[in-house]
């Protein structure tokens, strides 16, 4: 289980363009790193654009916004365009992002079991360093809770 102050997890993953995106060429730079289940889903979608509207509050807290996902490339270059997305979206079809992050989990819905993807924020730090993480995350207000979290991380 991840904690917060450890290293995060190193990663490369393509984004909607097909260009790998890897976690130690962030290093200088707050990362939200941020775990969804699904391109153009409600909740997704709401999230995603809370997201959008809030790119500017993050970045001058030098922050950067990647959202992740097991959709395709090319699912979510169909929902950034749709939704007019300014931020990356990653894809992670083989799931070993999401298992290393731990939020890849055994999910019940309507008496049904099956896996999916925990929806979860993770603060990291310019040094690559876990700062905070959110699991479980309800849509309704985190963007709000993240950048409070983000200033009081950054005093």
């Amino acid at each position: 289980m991840l904690e917060v102050g450890q290293d995060a997890p190193k990663f490369c993953l393509p984004n909607q363009d097909n260009v790998e995106i890897c976690l130690r060429d962030l290093v200088g730079k707050w990362v939200i790193l941020y775990f969804y289940p699904k391109d153009n889903t409600p909740g997704c979608t709401t999230q995603a654009c809370d997201f959008n509207s809030s790119l500017p509050n993050f970045e001058e807290l030098n922050a950067i916004v990647l959202g992740v996902s097991p959709d395709s490339t090319a699912s979510h270059q169909k929902f950034i365009d749709k939704q007019s997305l300014n931020f990356t979206l990653l894809s992670d079809v083989e799931k070993k992002v999401l298992s290393t992050y731990d939020v890849w989990k055994l999910k019940k819905f309507c008496g049904r079991e099956s896996m999916g993807v925990e929806r979860s924020t993770f603060i990291i730090d310019q040094n690559g360093k876990i700062a905070k993480i959110y699991r479980n995350v309800k849509v309704k207000g985190h963007i709000e809770e993240l950048k409070k979290e983000l200033i009081n991380l950054q005093k």
